[in-house]
């Protein structure tokens, strides 16, 4: 189904949505960010978010910010742009140690998560519990997966261990798994089925087509995709990459700046239960 012709600023965009699984009777929208890369990124978040939130009625905005900064890592302003702009939690990734400026910030500010699955004794927290719109608590928990990417702990076992610490009372529970491996991301699907609403994966910036509603009540999707320039491998000019990969030499990684589009997930859930009624992947193009 396509939504489109909404004015914006004199252009106009279209929304590119199917939702999967069942009308709910009662419900709340859980609105998910893809990663957020660079200024482009950080530009269209910021012309279209509020009409976004409205439209979709979301309860809880989350974004996975890892890449926000020029594609590496967050600063604390722009963590602070991004909060005045209506986003309730920011997720992140591998990236998130790339600005030694975050590092207090990330002690400072509990809406900032890093992968829970780094070793404790870092800065920050992997699980933050916020209030969505409607008053219903929601748990918002970060993993780091270990398959092609540097050595962390196991996730699968700090799932466990997140979930044994949270208080029953709070039964909307959304996991941002930032891993490389598609298979890793489907074996956590599984693992976390009936155990949370929503997982959905993040990384490579490629979105997915394969969301779905788990047996359990869990709404999953291996990538959420990237929000960001599409006009590019991955975020990055393609000259750079295509040149990187032709003769082994190092380069100098520039964000790109064209074919900018906000991409997402829409999980609907009922705060009841915590399962998820409904899923849809979110395509706007500015």
């Amino acid at each position: 189904m396509t939504i489109g012709g909404w004015p914006f600023g004199g252009r106009s965009i279209r929304i590119s949505c199917l939702w999967v699984g069942s009308l709910p009777e009662s419900s709340m929208n859980l609105l998910f960010i893809g990663d957020i890369f660079a200024s482009p990124g950080r530009s269209i978040v910021n012309d279209h978010l509020e009409k976004l939130a409205t439209s979709e009625q979301a309860d809880l905005i989350i974004a996975n910010v890892e890449n926000s900064a020029g594609g590496f890592g967050v600063t604390p302003a722009i963590a602070e742009d991004l909060f005045t702009l209506g986003i309730d939690v920011m997720t992140t990734g591998n990236h998130v140690w790339d600005k030694r400026e975050i590092y207090e910030y990330l002690d400072r500010d509990s809406r900032l998560l890093r992968p829970a699955n780094y070793p404790p004794e870092l800065p920050g927290k992997g699980l933050a519990i916020v209030r969505a719109r409607n008053g219903v608590p929601v748990a918002v928990m970060n993993l780091q997966g270990r398959v092609h990417m540097s050595p962390v702990d196991d996730p699968f076992r700090k799932a466990d261990e997140l979930l044994a610490s949270l208080d029953p009372e709070v039964r909307v529970r959304f996991v941002d798994f930032h891993a490389e491996a598609t298979s890793e991301k489907v074996a956590m699907g599984w693992h976390l089925d009936g155990r949370v609403s929503a997982m959905i994966g993040t990384h490579t910036h490629i979105p997915t087509a394969d969301e779905r509603i788990l047996p359990g009540g869990t709404a999953y999707q291996t990538d959420a995709g990237m929000t960001g320039p599409y006009d590019s491998v991955i975020g990055v000019e393609k000259e750079t990459v295509l040149r990187k990969f032709k003769t082994s030499l190092p380069v100098r990684m520039e964000a790109a700046k064209s074919m900018v589009e906000l991409r997402g997930t829409i999980v609907e859930v009922d705060p009841a239960t915590g399962k998820a009624k409904r899923i849809k992947r979110l395509k706007l193009v500015r």
